[in-house]
């Protein structure tokens, strides 16, 4: 009787040790990958075409200065190409009537 006890003692500290964490692991996994395959299938979506609104004619630029600008080469938003090097928009940028009137991603 005692060996049984031991036995079974052994036993449920290995499932409790071992099978239980084996178990929540497999689910996460499962759970990741069913995340991971619902944000890749809305990555292929084809994105919303938006019309790229002319800053430079809003804004009143010389030819000179829509010649020597990025914005109008680029198919970036032009708030997008004026980012500064560590990443932030310019202050100009962020109360420009462009910046607040374009859509938000869906």
């Amino acid at each position: 009787m005692d060996t049984i006890n031991s036995l079974l003692a052994i036993l449920t500290g290995l499932i409790l040790r071992l099978a239980v964490p084996i178990v929540v692991t497999a689910l996460l996994i499962y759970f990741l990958r069913r995340l991971d395959a619902r944000w890749q299938a809305e990555a292929k979506l084809v994105p919303l075409e938006v019309k790229k609104l002319k800053c430079w004619e809003i804004k009143g630029c010389t030819p000179e200065q829509i010649k020597n600008c990025p914005s109008p080469k680029s198919s970036l938003p032009c708030w997008q190409v004026h980012r500064l090097p560590n990443g932030y928009l310019r202050e100009e940028c962020l109360e420009c009537q462009i910046f607040r009137e374009a859509p938000a991603p869906a």
